[in-house]
């Protein structure tokens, strides 16, 4: 397993080491279902705000009650080493709470990043950040770029003539 991927505990023993350095610390959250240039373009932006980079990643739980059934494509042990690869990222946690609240409170991150896709309100720790002296960044995402779309174009090119339409993934 990469070192980059890290128990919540000894990412909270490794923020508060870095912050007592003088480290500004990054966090992100997400599925990163099916990772593509969108995701990559928004992390190496995050990486850039700070010193170190930390994504709260939903576990496997998490992410079919957001996205529902079939969802996700791929598991979170396959979605952790994913990201853990990427050099842009520092360190990888799993949460399995509905929201990365508690995570981010546990971790007191200097920024917390989310894409531009959501309004400041909306942002899940906003209001704790800035509770702290924390800030919160948007950043604009590439266009046309999501999980979502993929999969629809994928079915769409997988879904034959007379097949059924509400399950464009399952096998003829």
């Amino acid at each position: 397993m990469s070192k980059k991927i890290q128990s919540r505990s000894a990412l909270k023993k490794i923020a508060g080491l870095c912050r007592s350095r003088g480290k500004r610390i990054v966090f992100t959250n997400g599925c990163f279902d099916i990772l593509h240039a969108g995701h990559v373009a928004y992390l190496e932006k995050a990486k850039q705000m700070g010193d170190l980079l930390i994504i709260g990643l939903n576990a496997d739980a998490s992410v079919r009650r957001l996205k529902g059934p079939g969802r996700p494509v791929n598991s979170e042990r396959d979605r952790l080493k994913v990201l853990a690869a990427l050099d842009s990222v520092d360190y990888v946690t799993l949460f399995s709470e509905e929201t990365p609240l508690r995570l981010i409170t546990e971790l007191r991150p200097h920024i917390l990043v989310k894409g531009a896709d959501w309004e400041k309100d909306q942002i899940v720790g906003a209001r704790e950040m800035e509770s702290w002296g924390g800030r919160v960044k948007r950043i604009k995402l590439l266009r046309g770029r999501s999980t979502t779309n993929l999969l629809t174009k994928v079915g769409a090119q997988f879904i034959a003539p007379g097949r059924d339409k509400s399950r464009p993934y399952s096998r003829p």
